[in-house]
């Protein structure tokens, strides 16, 4: 067998949160809970195995001024890999990465299109910036293009009244949302603030991205409707500058913005503790770099979760959540393997032993 063909690792192999097992092999690519017969370990690699770390928010292809060539998007993919991300939903990028698809060396990406964004109501160069009434067609082109998701701009800062505001009227949403879903697409909105979440979920939203605008009212319409949230506080993190940009200009959203990061913390764990489906997602390829799902992790701890739920949000249930396997026979093998627990210390994510993507050794 040639060495790519086969590679040992053992240790500790974290199948699940409380599944674990001591070895497996890597044949063809593909895992193996059986040795292969008459097999020669070619390469052992040994340590804490986790299936590769899933970024759910994050954009290949873009940067804080829009698209970028394909050599940066390259680099943005290295980086996430290197990192141990290796299963990537890119929430709205107007760059074609497909190319990425027949590079078994670069992660895995689920896409969702292109944004989808009220005129003037989002970053320029970013997204299609369309009228409501135009808002199911362009669902419909992003649904056939990504990879079974679209995604909205839920909301932003509108001008004229100086904070932010919701995009869309509610039937415009309940359309666009009913044609995704009709052509098999789940659908996510960018939501920072309050006033647009009860309308996208009483819609049939399936994702909120940010949902720094939860509140008491709010959260039990998630949990009952099951829809989750992907918090990225990471990103949340560079709030107060964002508002002390924009004071001079728009003073109340730049209070409004403070007020959504004070209470970040609060605002996750509440969303967990009623029970909504939270993952990893860091916002990476706007204004943030790539390579930051660990830290992510460690944020989610922050807020109060248990790290092994924050670990899951990143790894098991995550995958789970967008339809990709983990450390299943006869999986892709797309693994992490660190120097020790991470369901003990979650800190140990920043700092991969080895990388294995498709079954080689990269990193």
């Amino acid at each position: 067998m040639s060495e790519r063909a086969v590679l040992h690792v053992k240790g500790r192999i974290l199948v699940g949160p409380d599944e674990v097992r001591d070895e497996l092999w890597v044949v063809g690519g593909r895992i193996s809970y059986d040795r292969p017969a008459g097999a020669r370990d070619l390469r052992t690699v040994e340590g804490w195995a986790l299936p590769g770390l899933v970024d759910a928010h994050c954009h290949v292809g873009l940067d804080r001024h829009g698209p970028v060539p394909a050599e940066t998007a390259e680099k943005q993919a290295l980086t996430d890999r290197d990192a141990g991300a290796l299963l990537l939903r890119d929430a709205g990028s107007p760059s074609d990465t497909r190319w990425i698809d027949d590079r078994d060396d670069l992660p895995k990406i689920i896409r969702a299109g292109r944004h989808i964004a009220r005129t003037r109501r989002y970053i320029r160069n970013y997204a299609w910036e369309i009228e409501p009434d135009d808002l199911v067609a362009y669902v419909a082109q992003e649904a056939r293009r990504g990879d079974g998701w679209v995604k909205l701009v839920g909301d932003w800062i509108d001008r004229d009244l100086g904070d932010l505001s919701a995009c869309w009227p509610r039937g415009a949403v309940e359309a666009a949302i009913a044609e995704a879903h009709r052509l098999g697409a789940r659908v996510t909105a960018h939501c920072f603030a309050e006033d647009s979440l009860r309308d996208l979920v009483e819609a049939g939203i399936d994702c909120v991205e940010h949902a720094t605008g939860l509140t008491d009212d709010t959260i039990p319409l998630f949990a009952e409707r099951g829809v989750a949230i992907v918090p990225t506080l990471v990103n949340i993190a560079t709030f107060p500058s964002l508002a002390a940009g924009g004071e001079a200009r728009f003073p109340h959203w730049s209070a409004h913005m403070r007020r959504l990061h004070e209470r970040r913390y609060d605002t996750v764990r509440s969303a967990w503790d009623a029970g909504i489906p939270v993952f990893v997602g860091t916002d990476a390829g706007g204004g943030l770099a790539h390579g930051l799902a660990a830290d992510e992790v460690g944020e989610l701890t922050k807020a109060g979760i248990p790290p092994v739920d924050a670990l899951s949000a990143g790894t098991w249930a995550a995958r789970a959540w967008l339809g990709r396997p983990g450390l299943e026979e006869a999986a892709p093998a797309d693994l992490v393997v660190y120097a020790s627990d991470p369901r003990t210390d979650v800190r140990v994510l920043t700092d991969p032993r080895r990388v294995i993507l498709n079954g080689r050794v990269v990193g």
